[in-house]
C-alpha cells in the first residue's frame, strides 16, 4: 500500500502514475480528477451549488477588471473573502476587512501574482461568520465516515493576532460541534463523494472539508482538501482506537460501510507548534534543539517532527524549516491535554530562541457549559439562570429544553431562546421508563448537552438514565436533604411545618437511582416563620432555588470543562523545575562562601555581616552597583553555550565597585525567561559563582521569574546587584593630577559591551556563530566572543590596600574616550 501525503504530487496525478504502473497496488488518495476540489476553489463553488451542498454565496473571475468592478459594486459594509482558485500552499485565502483591503487583495492575487499561477482565476464570496472547525473524513468512493471535529490556530500569535501561517496549534474534539451538526457534516461528506462518483471521478482518501458553522443557516462549506491536514492530523489521528491500516485498506477496497472506524470517548487532545523565530516570516535555520528526549519521555506525550534534521554522527537534531515541532498531549479533559503538551513544549529548546502560541484552545477551555433541561411545569427556578447566563455571570447556555407535558410553560421559555435552543415535548405514552429516558437522552446528546438540569421535572428517573449522566444531572428538592427526601412540591413544605422545624430550604444534588440520595451540591437555608403556611414557605424557598442552581452549575461547570484548578503549570510556569534549580545550584552558591556571610540559599533575603569582614560601621561607606550582560546573550543562547555569561554578569558589577575604591562583599542575581530551562539557568548560574569566586564575593541570594509571553520560550536574559564597602576617606578618584602615571590592564578580549555592533558586523561579513574564528585559529567565532570578561578586583584590591592608587577608570561602552574622562578633574587630560 502507498499513502500519500501532500496535495502537490496528488494534483498532479501520482495515484493515476501508480495505478497504471503498478496494477494492484492499493493506493490511499484520491486520482488527479478527484483532487480538483483543492486543485481547483472555482470548481469546488461550482460543485457545491451543483449539488446543493450549503457554501456562500460566490462569484469566480479571470480577469482583475472584472473582479474589482464586483467588489466596487457590492454596499460599502459588505465582507468578502477573496481567493486565489489554485494551490497556494495554504496561503492563498485573504480576508480584508474594507472595500480598499478587498480591491487591493484582488490586486494581489491577481496583478501581482502574489500566488503565483494560483491567482489566474479568483474566487470572492460572502464572507461568513460563525466558529470554523477542520471536518475530516475518510472516503472509499462511495460514502464517507467523519472524524471527530477539530479546530486549529492559523495566526502567529497569541490572542489570532500576527501573519497566517500553515497551524500553530490544533485541539480535538471541537466543542463546537455537536452530535447533531457532525451527523449534518458527515451527510455532507457522503453527498459531495457521491456526487464525485456520479461525475465518474470517485474520490477515495481523506476528504478534508473547512467548515463555518454559521449560526442562522447552519454549516458551510468554506473549502475541501485532498489530504489529512497539519496539526490537525496530530490530534485526530492520537485519538484514533480502530487499526489505521486496516481503515486505509477499506477506503482503497470499496468497504468502509463494514469498516471499524472508533475514536476514544472521553478524551481529548492539543497539539502546540513550536517554531523558529521569526516565522512565517524570515527565520534561521540549523539551530540546536535540546529537550527532545525529556519531552518524548511523558506517555501522554507525542512530539511530531516537521522542520528538523538529524546530524550525522549523534551530533543532535537542528532546526531546518519554519514549523519545527509539534507537541502534542492527550488526556482525559481539554485541559489535561493542554498541560501535557505544555509541559512538554517547556522541556524543548532551540539555540537562538523558539516561538509558539501561549493560547492554544484558550476559547475551548474558557467556552459557556452546554446546558440542557428537563421540566414539567413552569420552570421559575430557570428565570434565574437565565438571568445569570444574560448577563455574563455565569459562563453557560441553555441549548435543550424537553418536556413530558405539553403545555408546560418551561417550554415557552424554551422556545423564547431561539431556534437555536432545540425545544420539544417528548410524549411518554405507550413507552416504559427506560424507553422514554432512552428518547430524552438522545435529544440531549444531539445538542451536545454536557449537564441537565431537572427543573420540577415530575418523573422518576430510570437507573439507565442516571448512569448516562452520572456526576452531570442535577435537581433541586424543596427541603435541606436528607430530611424529608422523597416528597415533592407542597407536601414537602407541610412536612417542615408539622415536624416544628426552625429552618428549611432548598438542595442542588446529583441525581443517582436512589431518588434525592445524590451526592448535595449546594444548599440554600430558609428560616421558618411564625404563621408560615405550606404556600408562604414554598414563596421564600423558592427563591432561592435559582441561586442555588447557579451556584451549583459553576462548580460542576469546571469538574465537567476539567477547569477545576488554574496552576501556574497552566499559566506556563513549571514550578517544580524551579525548584530543581534552586537544589543544583546550591553547591555552587556555597563555594562563594566567604567572612561576613555563609552564600546558603533558602531565606527570603540574603544577610551579610560587615564585622566578619572587617568592617567598621562608622568608617565605612557602602558602594551599590548593577549591570547585565546585554545582547552578548544572543551568542550564548545563539550557541547554546551558558557557562561564561555569569562570569560577565559578576565583571560588569564588581569591576564598577573597585573603581570607586572598594572591595566587592556580596552579590545578587535576576535570571528571567519565558521557559525554564533548568539545563541552561544552572550554567548561567554556576558561572556567576565562578564570577564571584574571582572577585571574592557571596553569592547570597537571587531571584528566577519564569514569565511566559514576555519573553519567547527559553530566551533569557540576566541582571546582576552587587555590593561593596570602602573606608572613608579612600573612595576613589582622589588626588589625580598631573604627572600621575597612566597604566593599562589587559582585556580578555570584547568583554560585554558593544555586542549589538559586534553582531552587525558578523552579519556584514557572513560569519555565524558556528563558523572558524578568523581572528583566533582553532576555535569558533561565538565561542571566542563568549570569552568572559575579566575581573580587575584580585589584581586591583593589593594596590587600593596600600593606597598607592589615585583613580581607576572602568573600559566599558564608550571605550577609553568616554570612560576614562570619568576619573579625570576637569583640568587633568591623558595621553
Amino acid at each position: 500500500m502507498v499513502v500519500v501525503g501532500p496535495e502537490a504530487p496528488l494534483v498532479d496525478g501520482i495515484v493515476d502514475f501508480f495505478v497504471e504502473k503498478m496494477p494492484g497496488l492499493r493506493v490511499f488518495g484520491p486520482s488527479k480528477a478527484a483532487s480538483v476540489l483543492e486543485a481547483s476553489k472555482a470548481f469546488t463553488k461550482d460543485f457545491l451549488a451543483e449539488n446543493d451542498i450549503p457554501t456562500a454565496a460566490y462569484k469566480i473571475f479571470t480577469g482583475s477588471a472584472a473582479a474589482q468592478a464586483y467588489v466596487s459594486s457590492l454596499p460599502a459594509d459588505e465582507r468578502v473573502v477573496v481567493k486565489a482558485s489554485g494551490l497556494a500552499a495554504g496561503k492563498g485565502v485573504l480576508l480584508p476587512e474594507t472595500r480598499a483591503d478587498a480591491l487591493a487583495a484582488v490586486a494581489e492575487i491577481m496583478d501581482d501574482k502574489t500566488f503565483g499561477a494560483a491567482g489566474d482565476e479568483c474566487v470572492i464570496e460572502t464572507r461568513l461568520a460563525g466558529p470554523e472547525a477542520s471536518c475530516l473524513a475518510f472516503c472509499d468512493g462511495k460514502t464517507a465516515v467523519l472524524m471527530p471535529a477539530a479546530q486549529d490556530h492559523k495566526r502567529a500569535l497569541d490572542g489570532d493576532r500576527g501573519m497566517n501561517t500553515g497551524g500553530m496549534g490544533a485541539y480535538c474534539p471541537a466543542p463546537c460541534v455537536t452530535p447533531r451538526l457532525h451527523r449534518v457534516i458527515e451527510e455532507m461528506c457522503i453527498k459531495t463523494v457521491q456526487a464525485m462518483a456520479a461525475r465518474g471521478t470517485p474520490y477515495v482518501g481523506v476528504l478534508y472539508a473547512g467548515m463555518m458553522l454559521d449560526p442562522v443557516r447552519g454549516p458551510q462549506v468554506l473549502e475541501f482538501n485532498c489530504r489529512f491536514g497539519d496539526p490537525e492530523t496530530q490530534v485526530l489521528l492520537p485519538l484514533l482506537e480502530s487499526d489505521l491500516y486496516a481503515i486505509f485498506m477499506a477506503c482503497c477496497d470499496g468497504t468502509l460501510a463494514d469498516a471499524d472506524v472508533r475514536f476514544r470517548d472521553d478524551t481529548a487532545a492539543a497539539t502546540v507548534v513550536c517554531a523558529a523565530p521569526g516565522y512565517p516570516a524570515k527565520y534561521p535555520k540549523g539551530m540546536a534543539i535540546g529537550g527532545l528526549e525529556q519531552a518524548a519521555a511523558d506517555p501522554h506525550v507525542s512530539v511530531f517532527h516537521a522542520g528538523t534534521t538529524l546530524l550525522p554522527d549523534g551530533r543532535g537534531t537542528v532546526c531546518s524549516g519554519g514549523r519545527v515541532l509539534a507537541i502534542t498531549g492527550v488526556g482525559p479533559a481539554l485541559t489535561d491535554a493542554l498541560r501535557s503538551a505544555y509541559g512538554a513544549v517547556r522541556k524543548i529548546s532551540f539555540a537562538g530562541g523558539m516561538h509558539f502560541r501561549t493560547d492554544i484552545a484558550k476559547g475551548a477551555v474558557g467556552r459557556p457549559l452546554r446546558i440542557g433541561v428537563l421540566g414539567s411545569t413552569r420552570g421559575t427556578a430557570l428565570v434565574p439562570v437565565l438571568a445569570a447566563i444574560a448577563s455574563g455571570a455565569l459562563r453557560a447556555e441553555i441549548v435543550a429544553v424537553a418536556s413530558n407535558v405539553s403545555s408546560a410553560p418551561i417550554l415557552d421559555k424554551g422556545r423564547a431562546l431561539g431556534p437555536d435552543v432545540v425545544t420539544v415535548h417528548l410524549s411518554p405514552k405507550g413507552l416504559t421508563k427506560e424507553q422514554y429516558d432512552a428518547e430524552c437522552t438522545a435529544v440531549l446528546e444531539d445538542a451536545g448537552v454536557e449537564l441537565v438540569l431537572l427543573v420540577g421535572y415530575m418523573r422518576i428517573l430510570s437507573g439507565a438514565f442516571t448512569e448516562r449522566w452520572a456526576g452531570r444531572c442535577l435537581n433541586v428538592h424543596p427541603s435541606l436533604l436528607p430530611k424529608h427526601a422523597g416528597g415533592m412540591d407542597l407536601k414537602v413544605h407541610q412536612a417542615v411545618l408539622d415536624a416544628r422545624e426552625q429552618q428549611s430550604g432548598c438542595t442542588i444534588h446529583e441525581v443517582t437511582e436512589e431518588v434525592d440520595g445524590g451526592p448535595i451540591v449546594v444548599q440554600k437555608v430558609v428560616d421558618v416563620q411564625a404563621g408560615d403556611t405550606a404556600a408562604t414557605l414554598k414563596a421564600r424557598v423558592q427563591a432561592q432555588e435559582g441561586p442555588a442552581f447557579i451556584e451549583a452549575i459553576d462548580i460542576l461547570r469546571h469538574k465537567i470543562l476539567g477547569a477545576d484548578v488554574v496552576t501556574y503549570a497552566d499559566a506556563g510556569v513549571d514550578i517544580n523545575a524551579g525548584n530543581s534549580l534552586v537544589e543544583i545550584i546550591k553547591p555552587a552558591c556555597k563555594s562563594t562562601r566567604r567572612p561576613g556571610c555563609d552564600a546558603d540559599l533558602g531565606g527570603f533575603g540574603g544577610l551579610f555581616d560587615l564585622a566578619a569582614a572587617g568592617y567598621a560601621a562608622a568608617d565605612t561607606i557602602i558602594i551599590g552597583a548593577t549591570d547585565g550582560v546585554g545582547t552578548k546573550l544572543r551568542v550564548a543562547q545563539g550557541t547554546g553555550n551558558h557557562k561564561y555569561v555569569g562570569v560577565d554578569l559578576v565583571a560588569m558589577c564588581v569591576n564598577d565597585l573597585v573603581v570607586a575604591g572598594g572591595e566587592p562583599l556580596f552579590f545578587l542575581d535576576y535570571y528571567a525567561t519565558g521557559a525554564l530551562d533548568v539545563d541552561a539557568a544552572a550554567e548561567v548560574v554556576q558561572g556567576i559563582a565562578e564570577g564571584c569566586r574571582q572577585a571574592g564575593c557571596g553569592l547570597i541570594g537571587g531571584e528566577t521569574a519564569e514569565m511566559p509571553g514576555m519573553y519567547h520560550g527559553g530566551d533569557y536574559d540576566l541582571a546582576g546587584f552587587s555590593v561593596g564597602a570602602v573606608r572613608r576617606g579612600r573612595v576613589l578618584p582622589q588626588n589625580v593630577g598631573a604627572g600621575d602615571v597612566l597604566l593599562g590592564l589587559p582585556s580578555s578580549g570584547i568583554h560585554s559591551n558593544g555586542f549589538s555592533l559586534v553582531r552587525r558586523l558578523l552579519a556584514k561579513e557572513n560569519l555565524g556563530f558556528h563558523d572558524a574564528c578568523p581572528w583566533e585559529a582553532g576555535t569558533t567565532v561565538g565561542n571566542s566572543l563568549l570569552t568572559p570578561t575579566k575581573i580587575y578586583v584580585k589584581c586591583s584590591l593589593p594596590l587600593l590596600e596600600q593606597e598607592m592608587l589615585h583613580g581607576l577608570a572602568h573600559i566599558t561602552g564608550g571605550g577609553l574616550l568616554e570612560n576614562l574622562p570619568r576619573s579625570l578633574p576637569e583640568d587633568v587630560g591623558a595621553e
